[in-house]
């Protein structure tokens, strides 16, 4: 089962190294990772994606919390719309050496509500920014239609629906 953990942590030298260790010691994985400041500029925020049991989890929570620099950590409920809002960037080159290949990826781009944002002689660059599903159905569908040179993506961003903050009691 795939989880998303929030952690709200001290911006100091070391402390992505030191949770990304945790899970490297216990033999988790780490699907996507991003971290970055927060409106507090001592503070960042990391998101982290993973699979595993809900038992899994519950041991890297607890692990996570004891580490030096953690001030909170949070289980962001995936999937459920309710809960919460889930974003992930992808940028996809391919290649556009031709009328009817920039014609097929413009309209797959419309049809997803994605952008060309670059565009030379031989490649277009779409960016979407959406939840995975989305993503990886515009991935699909550009890769019917033409030759991916190469992809870029963000990893998850989440946050909670509705006034609770992480952080914040």
């Amino acid at each position: 089962m795939r989880h998303l953990i929030s952690i709200l942590l001290e911006n100091e030298t070391g402390a992505l190294s030191r949770v990304v260790g945790l899970f490297s010691q216990r033999g988790y994985n780490i699907e996507t990772l991003t971290v970055a400041p927060t409106e507090n500029p001592h503070m960042s925020r990391m998101t982290i994606s993973t699979i595993g049991d809900d038992i899994d989890l519950e041991q890297i929570k607890k692990q996570i919390h004891k580490l030096i620099n953690v001030n909170t950590v949070s289980t962001l409920e995936d999937g459920k719309a309710e809960g919460t809002l889930e974003l992930e960037l992808i940028f996809i080159k391919v290649k556009a050496n031709s009328n009817i290949l920039r014609d097929s990826i413009k309209r797959i781009a419309d049809i997803f509500d994605a952008k060309i944002v670059d565009v030379s002689s031989e490649s277009y660059t779409v960016c979407l920014s959406a939840g995975r599903n989305k993503i990886n159905r515009l991935l699909k569908a550009v890769s019917e239609q033409a030759e991916i040179l190469e992809t870029v993506r963000s990893g998850v961003v989440a946050i909670s629906r509705g006034s609770k903050a992480l952080g914040h009691k």
